[in-house]
């Protein structure tokens, strides 16, 4: 535990016991009798902790409060980026539920969450008011296909689909075998064997009109297969043949980037014109283009050649519309 948990918990102790011994203080703590001493010594000096010693019951406990010393205040004992990301995103998540199985469990769910949030002195009200968790890319559709997605998954049976492809702007009607689905940058996606393609591919759920049953058992694929195939590249869009991307930032850009994880595997180094540099594994390129182009003048492609001419006509056609 950090130092500020160990001041709270050793006023816990002092309010629980009449005395507690420096002994118990040590092994409630878990830390050296060096740090305990450090420890104490800040509560009285600095935070102005009425805390002292009886010798007759070998113990520390707390003095009556004068009324002319400084008052004794505990710092802010809050909740960490991680933890309140998550509270707030189980927040939000709950009040988009729409009715359902789940309907009766809400109240409570949100009633814990609220009394969570509201622990630390502050009203939750307040807290969700202060920070806010957005959702940027999250788009908005019927995603009445999911419960029966979601069933037939987990059952182990075969699906046809009717997908419509963003891309082409057409509708391919397929069945497939449901491994798995993933939620990812705010949409869900599901990846399956495609008795038709005869490969492992990724559907987004909001794209898919239509879904049907099947009784035939799903094909099943080791999760190493499916992450060989779609976590090996680059973002939703992958593939099993794997290239390389070099890209350089600027040093402007470099800022922002450097503290950025594009990919578990990336590689990056600083050049001594402070540029940044990243080589990163992708296979489809449709995603990488995307996050490349929004860098614009920022970011250069270095390699391959494909990814580098692909981008430029990106751009090209991009100017191009403005005349």
């Amino acid at each position: 535990m950090d130092r500020t948990e160990r001041f709270y918990k050793i006023e816990q102790l002092l309010q629980e016991r009449r005395f507690a011994t420096f002994a118990q203080i040590q092994t409630a703590l878990g830390v050296s009798r060096a740090t305990v001493k450090r420890d104490l010594q800040y509560l009285r000096d600095r935070l102005h902790a009425p805390i002292v010693y009886d010798r007759d019951n070998n113990g520390y406990h707390f003095a009556a409060p004068d009324r002319d010393a400084p008052r004794f205040e505990l710092p802010g004992l809050w909740f960490n980026s991680s933890e309140i990301h998550a509270l707030l995103t189980m927040q939000n998540l709950l009040e988009d539920v729409q009715p359902g199985l789940l309907g009766p469990h809400i109240a409570p769910l949100q009633a814990r969450l609220k009394s969570l949030l509201g622990s630390q002195e502050d009203a939750p009200e307040e807290i969700a008011r202060r920070i806010r968790i957005l959702h940027a890319a999250k788009r908005q559709s019927d995603l009445k296909w999911f419960e029966l997605i979601a069933s037939t998954l987990l059952k182990r049976r075969r699906l046809r689909l009717r997908h419509w492809n963003r891309a082409r702007d057409e509708e391919t009607e397929r069945e497939v075998s449901p491994q798995r689905l993933v939620h990812y940058r705010d949409n869900w996606y599901l990846d399956a064997w495609c008795h038709l393609r005869k490969e492992i591919r990724s559907f987004a759920v909001d794209a898919i009109r239509h879904a049907t049953p099947l009784e035939q058992r799903a094909k099943e694929l080791s999760k190493r297969d499916l992450d060989a195939t779609l976590g090996a590249g680059y973002g939703i869009f992958s593939g099993a043949k794997v290239q390389w991307a070099k890209l350089r930032f600027t040093p402007e850009s470099a800022r922002w980037v450097a503290s950025e994880q594009w990919h578990p595997q990336q590689k990056a180094s600083t050049d001594a014109a402070g540029r940044y540099l990243l080589e990163l594994p992708y296979s489809n390129p449709t995603e990488l283009v995307m996050d490349i182009l929004r860098h614009g003048a920022g970011v250069e492609v270095l390699a391959p050649p494909a990814l580098r001419a692909t981008v430029r006509r990106e751009l090209s056609a991009a100017a191009a519309a403005y005349g």
